[in-house]
C-alpha cells in the first residue's frame, strides 16, 4: 500500500499524531501557535513542528510536507471550547476561535488533499459553521461522514465523546466500528500500576507524576469522599457556599472520586484540581496527578511534555494534556483512513484485472 503523508493542523501535544503514526501514517508536520507544544510534539513524535497560527499557513506549507505524496491526508482539530457545554453559552460568533475552523476550510479547499478528518466535541455538530464546512467539503466532490463517538469504544479509559469527522476524494469513508464497546478499559487498568503519592507530592523517577495541593478543608472532604459519590454525601459542614444554595445544587459531578471500575470523566483542562470536576483518585486522598491524567488521554507512560530539568507548570500541562486528542482514538481514525486506502487499492486491482482479461 502506498503511504499516507498527513499534516496536523492545531496539533497541540501531539495525541492525533501519535495514534496516526501508531496506525501507519506518515505524519511530516504538526501546526500549532502554543510554543508549549514544540517539545512534546517534536520529541515524541520525531515530526516537524511549525509555530504558526494556521491562519497565517498557506497552501505552500502544507503542500512542501505532503512533497507529492499519493495519498494525502489533512487533518484538522480546531480548539473545542467555544462549541464546549463546560463554555456555558460564554462564547459565540465573536469569539476569535469560532473562525478557525473555517481556517480549516479554507486550506482543504487551498490544498485538495486526498483525505480529511476532524475531531471536536459533539456540539459542534449542531452549529452553523459545522454545516458549512460539511456543504463546502461536499461541493469540492468529497465524500463525507461524522458521527458522535465514545472514546472508551476504542480503548481510551475515559467517557469522553467525541464528534470524528472523515472525508475522501475517493469514495464513501466511514470509522471502523468499535474494538472496546463490550470491554472498556478502567481506571484500574490505566493507573493501578503507579507509585502512591499525597497531595501536592512528586514522584522522583518522573517530574510528571506530581498532584496538587489540597487545603486543609480539601483534604477533609476527599476523605469524605467515596468512588462514584457527590458532596451530598459530606456532612453539611464540609459543604461549600455555592452548593448550598438552589442554583449549586445541580452540579453534583464536582469534589468527586473516581471509580476503579469504570472509565474516568472526560478529561478538561483542569483535571489536576480536586474540586474542578470528579478528578479524585479512587482511593488516594489526593487529585490525579498530571501524569495518570496522561495516561487517561492514552499516552503512552514515557511520554515527555517538557525538557528535562525545566518546571512543571500544573496550568501549562493541564491545558496540553486535557485539549489533546486522545491517542488511541487518533490510532481508530488512522486505522480506518488506511482501511479505506486498502480498500480502494483492492477496487483498482480489480477494475485493471477486468480491463486486463477483456483486452
Amino acid at each position: 500500500m502506498k503511504s499516507i503523508c498527513a499534516v496536523d493542523l492545531f496539533c497541540g501535544a501531539g495525541g492525533l499524531t501519535k495514534g496516526l503514526k501508531a496506525a501507519g501514517i506518515d505524519v511530516q508536520l504538526g501546526v500549532d501557535l502554543d510554543p508549549a507544544c514544540g517539545y512534546p510534539f517534536t520529541h515524541n513524535n520525531g515530526t516537524r513542528f511549525l509555530l504558526r497560527s494556521v491562519q497565517k499557513l498557506t497552501r505552500k506549507d502544507i503542500l512542501g510536507a505532503w512533497r507529492g505524496a499519493e495519498f494525502s491526508l489533512l487533518a484538522g482539530c480546531a480548539p473545542c471550547q467555544p462549541f464546549s457545554l463546560y463554555s456555558q453559552g460564554n462564547t459565540d460568533e465573536t469569539d476569535g476561535r469560532w473562525n478557525l475552523l473555517a481556517e480549516f476550510q479554507r486550506l482543504v479547499i487551498q490544498t485538495k488533499p486526498t483525505l480529511v478528518t476532524m475531531e471536536n466535541v459533539p456540539r459542534l455538530a449542531e452549529q452553523t459553521i459545522f454545516r458549512a464546512f460539511v456543504t463546502a467539503l461536499k461541493a469540492a466532490k468529497y465524500h463525507v461522514s461524522f458521527q458522535v463517538v465514545k472514546s472508551a469504544d476504542y480503548g481510551v479509559p475515559q467517557k469522553r465523546e467525541r464528534l470524528v469527522l472523515l472525508a475522501s476524494k475517493l469514495g464513501p469513508i466511514d470509522l471502523i466500528p468499535p474494538t472496546h464497546a463490550k470491554n472498556p478499559r478502567t481506571v484500574r487498568q490505566a493507573i493501578r500500576s503507579l507509585p502512591r503519592l499525597i497531595a501536592g507530592g512528586q514522584h522522583p523517577g518522573d517530574p510528571l507524576h506530581q498532584t496538587a495541593t489540597l487545603s486543609p478543608k480539601n483534604l477533609r472532604r476527599i476523605r469524605a469522599s467515596t468512588p462514584g459519590g457527590t458532596w451530598r454525601d459530606w456532612d453539611s459542614r464540609l459543604v461549600a457556599a455555592c452548593h448550598r444554595k438552589r442554583s449549586g445544587k445541580t452540579y453534583p459531578s464536582v469534589y468527586g472520586r473516581m471509580s476503579w471500575d469504570e472509565p474516568a470523566p472526560t478529561m478538561t483542562t483542569q483535571f489536576f484540581g480536586f474540586g474542578n470536576g470528579r478528578f479524585g483518585h479512587p482511593e488516594q486522598n489526593r487529585a490525579i496527578s498530571l501524569r495518570e491524567g496522561a495516561i487517561i488521554q492514552s499516552f503512552p507512560r514515557a511520554y515527555r511534555f517538557v525538557k528535562p530539568g525545566q518546571p512543571i507548570h500544573f496550568k501549562v500541562l493541564g491545558r496540553l494534556i486535557g485539549n489533546a486528542v486522545p491517542v488511541k482514538l487518533g490510532k481508530a481514525i488512522g486505522r480506518s483512513l488506511i482501511k479505506h486506502i486498502c480498500n480502494f487499492e483492492l477496487t483498482e486491482r480489480k477494475k485493471a484485472a477486468r480491463k486486463a482479461r477483456h483486452r
